[in-house]
């Protein structure tokens, strides 16, 4: 009996002991998760595809397609305007420019 109380003393003057320190392991707690976070996005970011993937993307990858139509009528647009003429080289020059 004397032994589980001096054993239950031991424990409280543990706990209280570690209550002091407890913010200071939940901040260590914390940083710990937040550079193990950190590690896996490097890690994530700096891998390469494989070339299996690469294959599987580019066969169900879409080549755009233009009408003829469309297109003979664009060219003969830009033919017969010096304004559309200046607004198809400006979009050349530099397509993201608004």
């Amino acid at each position: 009996m004397n032994d589980l109380k001096a054993q239950l003393e031991k424990l409280g003057d543990a706990a209280a002991a570690l209550k002091r320190y407890l913010p200071a392991l939940f901040c260590l707690l914390l940083l710990c998760i937040y550079g193990f976070l950190v590690y896996q996005v490097q890690v994530l970011n700096t891998r390469e595809p494989s070339s299996s993937d690469v294959a599987a993307q580019s066969v169900t990858a879409q080549v755009p397609h233009i009408d003829t139509n469309t297109l003979d009528q664009l060219k003969s647009l830009q033919d017969n305007s010096v304004s559309v003429q200046t607004l198809f080289d400006t979009a050349r020059s530099n397509p993201f420019q608004e």
